[in-house]
C-alpha cells in the first residue's frame, strides 16, 4: 500500500485530496486566462501566460502524485524548461520593441 492509498477522513485517500487540488488550480488556471486574454499590457499577458505554464506544471506534478504516474512528471519537467525559454523569447522580443524600459 503506497501513501497515495492511505485512508485519510471519512474514506477519502491522499490521492482523493490531491486530485480535489489538482481541480483547485485548475480553476484558478481558468481564471488566470481572463488575465491573459484582457490584460491592459504586455506585461499583463507575458506575466499571466508564465502563470498559466507554472500553473500547468503544478498540475502535472499533483496528478503524477496523486495517479502514482512517474511520466507525468517528465511531461511537467519538459514544460516547465518550454515556459522558461518562452518567458525568455517574450521578454526579448518587449525589450526590442521597446515595451519594457
Amino acid at each position: 500500500m503506497s501513501v497515495v492509498d492511505a485512508t485519510l477522513v471519512a474514506g477519502y485517500t491522499v490521492g482523493d485530496f490531491l486530485l480535489l487540488a489538482a481541480a483547485g488550480f485548475t480553476v484558478l488556471a481558468i481564471g488566470m486566462l481572463y488575465r491573459a486574454v484582457k490584460g491592459p499590457t504586455m506585461q499583463d499577458r507575458v506575466l499571466a501566460v508564465n502563470v498559466l505554464g507554472t500553473n500547468t506544471v503544478v498540475i502535472l506534478a499533483i496528478l503524477s502524485a496523486a495517479l502514482s504516474e512517474p511520466t507525468f512528471l517528465d511531461i511537467a519537467l519538459v514544460y516547465a524548461l518550454l515556459n522558461f525559454l518562452m518567458a525568455i523569447a517574450i521578454s526579448k522580443f518587449t525589450v526590442e520593441r521597446g515595451g519594457v524600459l
